[in-house]
């Protein structure tokens, strides 16, 4: 999976011009949201292949800052403090969080400066909460 950072202008119609964008060309968007920052609307999707979600998006005129592959991470929704403990796991390891939102199936998607690093402590993050 993969974050695309989308920037739009600030007026009406442009996430629907890039929500109809991507829905013509059989993409689907996974989670994500969009926010208002100094005048431009910065969005961050969730998309199974970026390179093709960029290349629609940008052939439509639309810019895509970057396409980054994501860790999609599961919590313990009933145990307050998961998102500390797992945010504290990555600091612990050096790793630097860039982006951070849920899909839509209530699950954490995390863009980070070093997805091997991350990659490290999300399967032992699963691997420690797995019925023994």
């Amino acid at each position: 999976m993969f974050d695309l950072e989308i920037h739009m202008k600030d007026q009406p119609g442009e996430l629907a011009t890039m929500g109809e964008t991507l829905g013509s060309a059989g993409i689907s968007v996974e989670g994500g949201g969009m926010w208002l920052v100094d005048g431009v609307g910065v969005a961050h999707f969730l998309v199974d292949d970026g390179e093709a979600a960029r290349g629609v998006l940008e052939r439509a005129g639309m810019t895509v800052k970057a396409s980054r592959p994501v860790l999609v991470q599961r919590l313990n929704q009933d145990e307050p403090g998961q998102l500390g403990k797992f945010c504290r796991a990555l600091s612990d390891a050096g790793v630097n969080i860039e982006v951070l939102y849920s899909d839509h199936d209530n699950q954490l998607v995390v863009a980070v400066d070093n997805p091997e690093a991350a990659a490290v402590v999300s399967e032992s993050w699963m691997q420690s909460r797995a019925p023994r």
